[in-house]
């Protein structure tokens, strides 16, 4: 004969939890915009087909925002970043994105964005 099994009930959450970079410090998470998981950088990687040649219009490091310009057809895609695409992606700067797999490429630095 076993024992009955006393079930504990899981705590419940009283705080929403926030990213630390909400607080000025490294990214936390790795949610849209936040930071880069290495298997969506291999995946990005592994599509060389999926990626569309942009230009930056606007951005703003303080908010997080980056505005792009396709090259292929000319759309314009809002983007954010928390961990610093705004200010490496200057006006001007041609960059690449990844819609698939939500990756923005700033020279040799990759970026997990989110459409805003």
């Amino acid at each position: 004969m076993s024992s009955p099994h006393s079930h504990i009930p899981p705590l419940q959450v009283r705080e929403r939890a926030a990213c630390m970079c909400d607080h000025g410090d490294s990214c936390s998470s790795f949610a849209p915009g936040h930071a880069l998981h290495l298997i969506q950088a291999r995946l990005a990687a592994a599509t060389p087909s999926d990626w569309a040649d942009a230009i930056v219009e606007a951005s703003d490091a303080r908010s997080g925002f980056v505005i792009v310009r396709t090259l292929s057809d000319g759309e314009a895609v809002a983007l954010w970043n928390g961990t610093g695409a705004a200010a490496a992606a200057t006006p001007g700067t041609p960059v690449a994105l990844h819609e698939r797999y939500h990756v923005l490429a700033v020279g040799g630095a990759r970026f997990n964005v989110v459409r805003g």
